[in-house]
């Protein structure tokens, strides 16, 4: 096992996957010379054919990895800040999520899209987007927001190998985040949650940079003898909603944490599915709370910042009342 970040966990699992499969390659807006880190050196391994910089056209350029992952390419097209998906819509939502449906399955495409997402302090709402429950609400994509190094690489494979669109959000705030992987090739298959922390009292379904957030407040609160379960989801599409429908059965309580708007977000869709399922709803012994960023655009302000998004205080807050200890 070795020690790596967030950022090295892409890059590792990027270039990997390059080297295994030649049909794999990625592009975007400034993946040459990155102004992330999540590419770093891969212009240099493998080149500018098939590390390839883009005209600032998110149309252009995600239209371009729809037709060449339909080709039998496996593109990653990086759209370096994922608020900027906005421009290719069409592309995304139109052509990619309904080709091979829409073809009687003739056609696959392989496609991932990857971009920055969450908050970057004080770079406003263009800049500071986590819009993954909308494209939840697209049919035929696949929705990928790993928290840790571990699920960022192979999740990333796994992504890459699918035959089928994949939205891959690389939350800013876990880019340093270190952690633990293995030497050896590995995947973590799209649609299984982990559970990254066992408790009894309350389970907690915290999404991305909402995960270790989660998991401090857990640490915290089991001096008082509040014990919380931590369930990531890891993927959103396909949600792994059996292992939420247990956590909650086992401690008939449930606290939601994603940093992405509150309307028809991943959080209500998360507390629709306990609500929803017969033998799960009767184990409630409390409602269920979801903790989200408050449904503004995100201001510049660092302390408007610090208002609007979700933390470890309002986690909390949301445990001890669904504890009855407000």
């Amino acid at each position: 096992m070795r020690e790596v970040n967030f950022m090295q966990a892409f890059n590792e699992g990027m270039r990997e996957e390059m080297h295994r499969d030649k049909t794999v390659f990625f592009m975007g807006e400034d993946v040459q010379l990155p102004v992330f880190g999540f590419a770093l050196g891969l212009v240099d391994e493998f080149g500018p054919e098939r590390i390839i910089n883009t005209p600032l056209s998110e149309a252009g350029f995600v239209g371009a990895g729809v037709g060449a992952a339909a080709a039998g390419m496996r593109p990653v097209v990086d759209l370096s800040v994922f608020g900027f998906a906005y421009l290719a819509m069409d592309q995304i939502a139109s052509e990619a999520a309904k080709m091979r449906y829409m073809f009687g399955g003739q056609v696959k495409i392989p496609l991932v899209i990857c971009g920055i997402a969450g908050i970057m302090g004080s770079s406003a709402a263009h800049h500071s987007e986590s819009p993954h429950g909308m494209f939840m609400n697209v049919p035929g994509l696949k929705i990928v927001a790993p928290s840790t190094p571990y699920d960022c690489k192979g999740l990333l494979k796994a992504a890459i190998r699918d035959d089928n669109p994949v939205l891959f959000f690389q939350f800013i705030q876990l880019g340093l985040l270190t952690g633990a992987i293995p030497d050896e090739d590995y995947i973590v298959p799209l649609g299984v949650a982990d559970l990254k922390r066992e408790g009894t009292d309350v389970t907690v379904v915290a999404i991305g940079p909402m995960v270790p957030k989660a998991l401090t407040v857990a640490e915290n609160l089991a001096k008082e003898g509040i014990s919380l379960e931590v369930v990531d989801p890891r993927t959103l599409v396909p949600l792994d909603k059996p292992a939420i429908c247990a956590s909650v059965k086992k401690t008939g309580r449930l606290v939601i944490a994603d940093e992405a708007p509150r309307t028809c977000g991943a959080a209500a869709e998360i507390a629709a599915v306990v609500v929803e399922d017969e033998d799960t709803f009767g184990y409630l012994d409390a409602p269920i709370q979801r903790v989200t960023r408050h449904h503004v655009p995100m201001p510049c302000s660092p302390v408007l910042e610090r208002f609007v998004v979700p933390d470890e205080g309002r986690i909390e807050a949301a445990v001890r009342k669904v504890m009855g200890k407000s």
